[in-house]
């Protein structure tokens, strides 16, 4: 029960009451070990599968398969071993064997492309933030690096319009792509980005995953959903990064937290295991060092 009371206690309650099934009309499953391997071009049976193991010597107990539907469970994670201790605070994400060194020492901007083809190519994981435009995609870059104007800050939506590639500890890559949803792009502006940004995620053999940035602040809106299961049906492996929850008091309509639950219901109904997700604040820093430890543990197991 620790494990349920935890995540209750973040006001979620529709989303962790017991899962029902999911609707036929399902068009696809979220698997990590799946949507890893394939945008990593590895074979996902070279990492051993503790999980599957186990549960051919007995079946999976009511509170693992509550951490398979609810949780976000790492490989090297048995659902069974999962305690309330693992999961990270204000995310559905559990830290596994993995999860390491997760500060940022030093950053730096190497190149912008305008496709994909142009992107660096010196095989570094890399992980893309994507999210509509005015969702604070650049403040929450800035926010991680601890470095102001490292991604351009500005009160003009869809400003970013290439992929951007800035290097991490010289190790790993954050690459900051163009908003969508901006209403006073041209129709070709929006064309152009549809085109280069679908070509990056289909054909970036380094993309480890993408932070969807959900502004947390508003209503679920259609074209983040409509955004993510097209990720989904692409195999392409996401974290749900939900952004202004420090804004606890919404002047109009509901706050944060209930527009999280009312994202995750929707998402629900497409998914069968509950993407990885995690509440922050560019503000206030909520959510920052374990953003950071997540990515980490992503990273570490790309590497493997």
């Amino acid at each position: 029960m620790l494990l349920r009371n935890r995540l209750l206690s973040l006001n979620l309650t529709s989303f962790l009451s017991p899962p029902s099934p999911p609707p036929k009309s399902a068009s696809f499953l979220f698997s990590f070990n799946k949507t890893i391997a394939h945008s990593t071009h590895k074979r996902p049976e070279s990492k051993p599968d503790v999980s599957a193991s186990r549960a051919a010597k007995q079946p999976m107990s009511e509170r693992a398969r509550f951490a398979k539907t609810v949780l976000f469970v790492p490989p090297g994670v048995d659902p069974e071993d999962v305690t309330d201790e693992m999961i990270l605070p204000g995310s559905n994400i559990v830290v596994g064997p993995y999860a390491g060194h997760s500060q940022i020492k030093e950053v730096e901007f190497v190149k912008s492309s305008g496709r994909a083809k142009d992107c660096p190519k010196d095989d570094r994981p890399e992980f893309a933030i994507l999210g509509r435009s005015n969702v604070g995609k650049s403040s929450l870059i800035n926010a991680l690096v601890r470095k102001k104007e490292v991604a351009l800050t500005s009160k003009k939506p869809g400003k970013t319009q290439l992929i951007n590639h800035f290097l991490v500890n010289k190790s790993w890559y954050i690459v900051d792509l163009p908003g969508y949803g901006f209403a006073r792009a041209s129709d070709a502006a929006r064309t152009d980005w549809s085109s280069f940004t679908k070509g990056y995620f289909l054909n970036r053999d380094t993309l480890v995953a993408v932070l969807l940035l959900i502004d947390a602040s508003v209503p679920p809106q259609r074209i983040d959903l409509d955004c993510a299961n097209w990720l989904g049906r692409n195999n392409i492996p996401m974290t749900f990064v939900f952004t202004k929850c420090d804004k606890l008091k919404a002047s109009k309509g509901k706050r944060p937290d209930e527009n999280i639950r009312d994202f995750q219901e929707l998402i629900r109904e497409n998914y069968k295991q509950h993407p990885a997700w995690i509440m922050t604040s560019s503000v206030t820093g909520l959510g920052r060092d374990e953003l950071l430890l997540h990515l980490s543990q992503l990273r570490n197991y790309w590497d493997q």
